[in-house]
C-alpha cells in the first residue's frame, strides 16, 4: 500500500490538538506522528495543506443497512465516516457488507447481526404495518423470538456462528413516544441476554425511545443506550440510573428530530448545503428532507436535547451515531453525522473538541475498538482532512478534502488534494 506524508496542518489526535503537525502513514497504519519540525526526511508523496485540520475518520456507532444496502458504505465513507456500526441486519445482509466492506471506497462495517427480539415485538409491528411482502414476512419469520433462557443461549450461540457479531442489540420499546402500544421484552428477558451475552465476551446495546424503557432496560444492566427518550422531561432518575450501570448514550438527536417532525428544517439545510453536492443521490438527498413523524403527538425533541444536557453535566459519555438508514426519512448515511455533531454544538452546549471526540475516541474506547478512533502511532490510517478548524467552528467537518480508511484515499475527494 502507497505511504504518505501530510503536513503543516493542525492535528486532532482524537484527544489532543498538534497545532501545526505531520502523519507518515505506511502500509494502512500510521507510522509517525508529531510537529512538524519532527518530520521525517522521506522521498515519498507528501501533502502540505496549512489551514486545514486533520482528524480520525469518523465512527457512526449506530446506523441500519437495511436490505444490504450498498449505497450505505460507500456513501458514509464520502462523508468522512470510516467505521460504521450497524445495530440490526439479517445474514444475507451481513453476508453482503462484509463482503463489501472489503472493497475500495467504503466505510468498515461493524455489526450486531440480528438483534434479540421478542414474538411481536419492536420492529416487528412497525416494519409489517408498511411491507407485508411475501419476501419481508419471510424474513421477520426467522427472526428470533426469545423467551428464556434457553432460547437465549441458542441464539447467542447461533449469531455467534454465522455472524460473528461485534456486540449485541437488544430491544425495549413500549411504544409510548409514538402512541401505539407495543409488545416488549421484560427485564428479567433483558438480562438473561445481557447475563449470557457477557458469558460471552459481547458487549450489549439497547434500543429504548421513553424514559421508563431506559430505565428499565439500564436496570437489566446493558453496556449502552442507542436512542435518548423524548416521552417526557427527562429526571434525576434517569441520571441516577445510567451513573449506576456507568452507561453510555447515542442520543440520535437528528433521528429524535425526524420522529417528532420538529427536525425538518435543520434536515433540508443540510441536504442542500453545497458542500454535499457529488456526495449524495438525489433519492437519499429527498430521503432526508422528509420526517417520519411517528412521535410527532406524543415526543418533543426539546426533552431529548434536555436529557442529554442532564447526562452530559453528570459525566455520562455521549457517542455520536445518526441511526441513517434507508427506509428511515429524514437521515442519509454519513451526512446525518454532521448533523449530529451539529446538535451536539449548538443544542446540547458541548464544545467542538468534545463533539469531535464523541465520533472518534470515545466511540472506540466504549466499544473496545482498540485499532481506530485516534490519531497514533500503531493505528489504522482513518483519516479526515478538512479545510478549516472545526475545533472553534463544528460546521467546518462538511469542508471535507480528503478521506483515507486504512491509508486508502475515497476516490470522491481525490481532486481536492493538491
Amino acid at each position: 500500500m502507497n505511504s504518505f506524508i501530510i503536513c503543516d496542518v493542525q492535528i486532532f489526535t482524537g484527544e489532543d490538538t498538534i497545532p501545526n503537525g505531520f502523519i507518515h502513514v505506511s502500509s494502512g497504519k500510521i507510522k509517525a506522528i508529531g510537529p512538524t519540525s519532527n518530520i521525517p526526511q522521506l522521498s515519498i508523496q507528501t501533502y502540505s495543506k496549512p489551514g486545514h485540520t486533520l482528524l480520525p475518520g469518523l465512527i457512526d456507532c449506530h446506523i441500519h443497512a437495511d436490505m444490504g444496502n450498498p449505497v450505505a458504505l460507500p456513501q458514509a465513507l464520502r462523508f468522512g465516516v470510516t467505521t460504521v456500526c450497524e445495530m440490526q441486519n439479517e445474514l444475507v445482509n451481513v453476508q453482503k457488507l462484509k463482503k463489501q466492506a472489503l472493497e475500495p471506497d467504503t466505510a468498515s462495517y461493524k455489526t450486531a447481526g440480528q438483534a434479540a427480539t421478542i414474538e411481536n415485538g419492536w420492529p416487528i409491528p412497525v416494519i409489517t404495518a408498511h411491507d407485508k411482502s411475501e419476501e419481508t414476512l419471510a424474513e421477520i419469520a426467522k427472526w428470533p423470538k426469545l423467551s428464556n433462557r434457553e432460547n437465549v443461549v441458542e441464539y447467542l450461540e447461533w449469531t455467534g456462528r454465522e455472524m460473528q457479531p461485534d456486540y449485541i442489540k437488544l430491544m425495549h420499546e413500549s411504544g409510548t413516544s409514538m402512541g401505539m402500544p407495543l409488545t416488549k421484552p421484560s427485564v428479567e428477558l433483558q438480562r438473561i441476554i445481557v447475563e449470557e451475552a457477557s458469558k460471552r465476551g459481547y458487549l450489549t446495546v439497547a434500543h429504548a425511545t421513553s424514559l421508563n424503557d431506559t430505565l428499565e432496560v439500564l436496570e437489566a444492566g446493558v453496556n449502552g443506550l442507542t436512542h435518548t427518550m423524548c416521552d417526557q422531561p427527562p429526571t434525576q432518575e434517569l441520571v441516577d440510573a445510567y451513573k449506576k450501570s456507568n452507561a453510555w448514550l447515542n442520543p440520535t438527536l437528528a433521528t429524535v428530530g425526524s420522529l417528532t417532525g420538529e427536525g425538518r428544517e435543520l434536515q433540508d439545510r443540510f441536504a442542500h448545503d453545497p458542500r454535499v453536492k457529488g456526495l449524495i443521490g438525489e433519492s437519499e438527498m429527498t430521503n432526508l428532507c422528509n420526517c417520519m413523524g411517528f412521535a410527532a403527538q406524543h415526543g418533543k425533541v426539546e426533552y431529548a436535547y434536555e436529557s442529554v444536557r442532564m447526562l452530559r453535566g453528570a459525566g455520562v459519555d455521549i457517542l455520536c451515531g445518526s441511526d441513517a438508514a434507508g427506509p428511515a426519512v429524514g437521515t442519509a448515511f454519513g451526512l446525518s453525522m454532521h448533523q449530529e455533531l451539529y446538535l451536539f454544538v449548538n443544542k446540547v452546549g458541548m464544545t467542538p473538541k468534545e463533539a469531535l471526540r464523541s465520533a472518534t475516541s470515545l466511540v472506540a474506547k466504549r466499544f473496545q475498538f482498540d485499532d481506530r478512533g485516534r490519531l497514533e502511532e500503531g493505528l489504522n490510517a482513518d483519516l479526515l482532512l478538512v479545510e478549516g478548524d472545526p475545533l472553534k467552528d463544528i460546521d467546518a467537518t462538511l469542508n471535507i478534502r480528503g478521506v483515507w480508511r486504512e491509508g486508502r484515499p475515497c476516490s470522491a475527494h481525490a481532486s481536492k488534494l493538491d
